[in-house]
């Protein structure tokens, strides 16, 4: 069990991927609040267990008893995140999460890769 304190608030949030990516629950998202929260580590691990930590974050947030606005930025195109979007956007809306998604890429040298810009 995890002992009571007062959550931490963060600006950014990078939430850890591969087998860490399962520490990440409800628990989790009541204590550690952040503005942006990063989905990151497109692997087969974290995709089987994404759908879940997407729910923490839903459960998580509803306890925050605060009108703060979170941004979620996935850094991967995943179709577990396409569904969870699609059902779960009215939840999102009342919560105050946004889902950040870019159809940028940027350029640099010989290469291009999928980019968005974050400011605080």
């Amino acid at each position: 069990a995890v002992p009571p304190g007062p959550p931490v608030y963060v600006d950014l949030a990078y939430l850890p991927g591969s087998w860490s990516a399962r520490t990440v629950d409800e628990e989790f998202f009541r204590r550690v609040r952040s503005l942006c929260y990063v989905v990151s580590g497109d692997d087969h691990l974290k995709e089987g267990v994404l759908r879940s930590l997407l729910d923490a974050l839903l459960t998580g947030k509803h306890q925050w008893g605060t009108d703060i606005q979170v941004t979620l930025i996935p850094t991967f195109d995943s179709l577990v995140m396409h569904e969870w979007y699609q059902e779960t956007h009215d939840r999102q809306q009342e919560l105050g999460i946004t889902v950040l998604g870019s159809n940028s890429t940027v350029a640099m040298q010989d290469e291009t890769f999928p980019a968005c810009k974050v400011e605080f």
